[in-house]
Protein backbone atom coordinates (compact mmCIF):
# COMPACT_ATOMS: atom_id res chain seq x y z
CA UNK A 1 0.00 0.00 0.00
CA UNK A 2 2.52 2.61 1.13
CA UNK A 3 6.04 2.06 -0.19
CA UNK A 4 7.43 5.60 0.09
CA UNK A 5 6.58 7.90 2.97
CA UNK A 6 7.68 11.53 2.93
CA UNK A 7 8.31 13.26 6.25
CA UNK A 8 9.05 16.99 5.87
CA UNK A 9 10.93 18.37 8.88
CA UNK A 10 11.96 21.66 10.40
CA UNK A 11 13.36 19.91 13.51
CA UNK A 12 10.39 20.97 15.63
CA UNK A 13 8.80 18.62 18.15
CA UNK A 14 5.86 18.30 15.74
CA UNK A 15 8.21 17.06 13.01
CA UNK A 16 9.82 14.59 15.40
CA UNK A 17 6.38 13.22 16.30
CA UNK A 18 5.61 12.84 12.60
CA UNK A 19 8.85 10.92 12.08
CA UNK A 20 8.05 8.58 14.97
CA UNK A 21 4.61 7.88 13.49
CA UNK A 22 6.18 7.31 10.06
CA UNK A 23 8.68 4.85 11.52
CA UNK A 24 5.91 2.88 13.22
CA UNK A 25 3.91 2.69 9.98
CA UNK A 26 6.98 2.00 7.81
CA UNK A 27 7.90 -0.98 10.00
CA UNK A 28 4.40 -2.39 9.62
CA UNK A 29 4.18 -2.06 5.83
CA UNK A 30 7.91 -2.30 4.96
CA UNK A 31 8.01 1.22 3.54
CA UNK A 32 10.95 3.52 2.95
CA UNK A 33 10.98 6.96 4.58
CA UNK A 34 12.31 10.12 2.97
CA UNK A 35 13.12 12.73 5.61
CA UNK A 36 13.06 16.10 3.83
CA UNK A 37 14.21 19.49 5.03
CA UNK A 38 13.63 22.51 2.80
CA UNK A 39 16.09 25.37 3.24
CA UNK A 40 14.95 28.76 2.13
CA UNK A 41 16.96 30.57 -0.50
CA UNK A 42 18.65 33.76 0.81
CA UNK A 43 16.07 35.85 -1.04
CA UNK A 44 13.13 33.96 0.45
CA UNK A 45 14.79 34.02 3.88
CA UNK A 46 14.71 37.82 3.85
CA UNK A 47 11.34 38.02 2.10
CA UNK A 48 12.81 39.88 -0.87
CA UNK A 49 13.37 42.96 1.28
CA UNK A 50 16.45 44.89 2.30
CA UNK A 51 18.57 42.80 4.64
CA UNK A 52 20.22 45.82 6.31
CA UNK A 53 23.68 44.70 5.24
CA UNK A 54 23.34 41.24 6.78
CA UNK A 55 24.25 38.51 4.35
CA UNK A 56 23.13 34.92 4.63
CA UNK A 57 24.57 32.56 2.05
CA UNK A 58 22.91 29.48 0.63
CA UNK A 59 25.74 27.44 2.15
CA UNK A 60 24.88 28.75 5.62
CA UNK A 61 21.20 27.96 5.11
CA UNK A 62 22.07 24.46 3.86
CA UNK A 63 24.30 23.82 6.89
CA UNK A 64 21.37 24.83 9.06
CA UNK A 65 19.26 22.36 7.08
CA UNK A 66 21.74 19.54 7.71
CA UNK A 67 21.54 20.34 11.42
CA UNK A 68 17.73 20.25 11.24
CA UNK A 69 17.84 16.77 9.69
CA UNK A 70 20.21 15.51 12.38
CA UNK A 71 18.21 17.16 15.18
CA UNK A 72 15.05 15.46 13.94
CA UNK A 73 16.75 12.06 14.06
CA UNK A 74 18.45 12.54 17.44
CA UNK A 75 17.30 9.99 19.99
CA UNK A 76 14.92 8.17 17.63
CA UNK A 77 15.58 4.51 16.82
CA UNK A 78 15.76 4.25 13.04
CA UNK A 79 17.51 0.89 12.86
CA UNK A 80 14.49 -1.05 11.56
CA UNK A 81 13.59 1.20 8.63
CA UNK A 82 15.30 2.70 5.61
CA UNK A 83 15.52 6.49 5.92
CA UNK A 84 16.78 8.65 3.10
CA UNK A 85 17.78 12.17 4.20
CA UNK A 86 17.14 14.88 1.63
CA UNK A 87 17.99 18.59 1.76
CA UNK A 88 16.57 20.91 -0.88
CA UNK A 89 16.26 24.68 -1.26
CA UNK A 90 13.16 26.68 -2.10
CA UNK A 91 9.72 27.33 -0.73
CA UNK A 92 8.64 24.42 1.50
CA UNK A 93 5.21 23.87 -0.08
CA UNK A 94 6.53 23.95 -3.64
CA UNK A 95 9.46 21.65 -2.87
CA UNK A 96 7.27 19.17 -0.97
CA UNK A 97 4.74 19.02 -3.81
CA UNK A 98 7.53 18.55 -6.37
CA UNK A 99 9.07 15.80 -4.24
CA UNK A 100 5.74 13.93 -4.21
CA UNK A 101 5.78 13.75 -8.01
CA UNK A 102 9.51 13.24 -8.55
CA UNK A 103 9.95 10.51 -5.93
CA UNK A 104 6.54 8.84 -6.40
CA UNK A 105 5.59 9.38 -2.76
CA UNK A 106 2.62 7.32 -1.52
CA UNK A 107 2.00 9.10 1.80
CA UNK A 108 3.09 12.28 3.56
CA UNK A 109 3.29 12.36 7.34
CA UNK A 110 3.96 15.81 8.73
CA UNK A 111 3.57 17.85 11.87
CA UNK A 112 0.66 20.21 12.28
CA UNK A 113 2.90 23.10 13.27
CA UNK A 114 6.54 23.92 13.20
CA UNK A 115 7.34 27.37 11.99
CA UNK A 116 5.99 29.13 15.06
CA UNK A 117 3.32 31.78 15.47
CA UNK A 118 5.11 34.69 13.81
CA UNK A 119 6.55 32.93 10.77
CA UNK A 120 3.44 30.77 10.44
CA UNK A 121 1.21 33.81 10.27
CA UNK A 122 3.41 35.38 7.60
CA UNK A 123 3.99 32.29 5.46
CA UNK A 124 0.74 30.51 6.18
CA UNK A 125 0.52 26.92 7.27
CA UNK A 126 2.73 24.63 5.22
CA UNK A 127 0.81 21.58 6.38
CA UNK A 128 -2.52 23.14 5.34
CA UNK A 129 -1.24 24.03 1.88
CA UNK A 130 0.27 20.59 1.35
CA UNK A 131 -2.95 18.96 2.56
CA UNK A 132 -4.95 20.95 0.00
CA UNK A 133 -2.65 20.40 -2.97
CA UNK A 134 -1.00 17.00 -2.48
CA UNK A 135 -1.81 14.24 -4.94
CA UNK A 136 -1.45 11.55 -2.26
CA UNK A 137 -2.78 10.96 1.26
CA UNK A 138 -1.49 13.31 3.97
CA UNK A 139 -1.41 12.41 7.65
CA UNK A 140 -1.09 15.41 9.96
CA UNK A 141 0.36 14.66 13.40
CA UNK A 142 -0.35 16.92 16.37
Amino acid sequence: MFKKILVPTDASEFSRRALKAAIDLAQTVQAEIELLHVSFTPQAFWGYTISYGITVTQDQLDKSGDLALEATLTGIDTSKVVIKKTLKSGHPVTVILDEIKNEEIDLIIMGSHGYGAITGSVLGSVSQRVLQKAGCPVLIIK
